[in-house]
């Protein structure tokens, strides 16, 4: 009888044997599922701890070093202790990665991470945190995650693409050693463990000062643990296919594009892991918000307008493609394999976030209005939101 043997340490260092599931399903369905699953623990995981960059950049810069940084930074820390662990174990190898095999964009990732890090301040989240927002019941991201979608495949294959060729093409790296950092820096998978592990104690440090409960602190490492294992699924697909397919973690920006064009155009086109994805983190986030009774339809209002989460859909939707990934697929899946231009990435969405929030979210004071009291809010406006 044919058996699916799971988590089995074998001397080439698989621990994962899936052929038994190609054999029966394909590659194509077998990615889709493990995308479905790991999106399910994604968005769970993630809607109970609040992870949010948007929400990490904010206290960053406010100075706060609380909760919601604690949050990002040890989600973010856990997927590169454990990809850099399975990777010094031998569990895996992320060589023929995209983000370090082939040739990439300086000026795409460094300019396309700042858009993205201006658009995700003005509409209240990244791409991962719009969908999880979404089945939460907020139309304001649902409305923001479908104008990403459509930018995205814009700017993939479309009217912009042009656009961002042009910008990818100013200053570009080649593949292998020049776009890994830790081969630039002349250390391997042991030094990335042990940045890694820095960077989890100054998490640990930060949730302790900030005395946040068990979702917090599990619920952000679990977060980080999804990025990590969808390294590792897709590279058990690929070692046990019978056709090449491409290794690849997980990220929000090309799917959304993927999902966009199967609705409207290519309803057969082959499932994938980024396929199962979507569903999954949305269903996934659905749970927990009913889990934590969290579940509410909100609309637009106050000072947060329409136009302001158009544009900032917009940004980063052209961003996201011109970087090569979003807020998790660069900032943390490219990230947890030191890939040069994810880090780039990553800095200039913390830094663009920062200019968004200092020129929009936080305005000089301007004179209160005639007929006003000092330190009141004028009828019909709308107090401004804590970050």
């Amino acid at each position: 009888m044919n058996t699916i043997r799971i988590f089995a340490l074998a001397d080439n260092g698989v621990f994962m044997d899936v052929t038994a599931w190609i054999e029966r399903w394909g590659e194509p369905a077998v990615l889709a599922w493990g995308g479905l699953l790991l999106g399910l623990g994604f968005g769970f995981f993630g809607q109970r701890s609040k992870f949010c960059l948007r929400a990490a950049v904010i206290e960053f810069w406010h100075r706060r070093f609380g909760d919601k940084l604690a949050v990002w930074l040890l989600a973010f820390s856990t997927a590169v202790v454990a990809v850099q662990a399975m990777v010094l174990l031998g569990w895996l190898d992320v060589s023929s990665a995209r983000q370090l095999a082939t040739r990439g964009s300086l000026s795409g990732a460094l300019i396309g991470g700042l858009l993205f890090g201006l658009g995700m301040v003005m509409t209240r989240g990244c791409a991962s945190r719009l969908l999880v927002l979404s089945a939460n019941g907020n139309l304001r991201a649902l409305l923001s995650g479908l104008i990403f979608a459509v930018t995205a495949q814009a700017s993939l294959g479309g009217v912009l693409a042009p656009w961002r060729e042009a910008v990818s093409a100013w200053w570009v790296v080649d593949g292998g050693p020049s776009r890994d950092l830790l081969a630039l820096l002349g250390g391997g998978p042991a030094l990335g463990l042990a940045l890694g592990l820095v960077w989890m104690a100054a998490a640990l440090y930060f949730a302790v000062r900030s005395g946040w409960g068990f979702w917090k602190w599990f619920g952000g490492a679990a977060t980080g643990l999804m990025v990590a294992l969808a390294w590792a699924f897709s590279y058990q697909v690929m070692t046990h296919s019978f056709e090449p397919v491409q290794i690849q973690g997980m990220t929000f920006s090309g799917p959304s594009a993927e999902w966009l064009m199967r609705v409207l155009a290519e309803a057969d086109k082959p499932w994938s892991f980024g396929l199962g994805l979507m569903p999954g983190v949305f269903l996934g986030s659905l749970a927990g918000a009913l889990v934590g009774r969290e579940w509410k339809l909100e609309g637009f209002g106050g000072a947060y307008t329409m136009p302001r989460y158009i544009v900032g859909a917009i940004l980063m939707g052209f961003g996201s493609m011109l970087a090569g990934g979003c807020a998790v697929g660069a900032g943390m899946t490219g990230g947890s394999i030191f890939a040069v231009t994810a880090w780039l990435t990553l800095v200039g969405m913390w830094v663009g976030g920062g200019i968004a929030d200092r020129l929009i979210d936080r305005p000089h004071p301007a004179a209160p209005a005639a007929g006003t009291v000092p330190g009141t809010v004028p009828t019909g406006v709308e107090p401004a939101r804590a970050p």
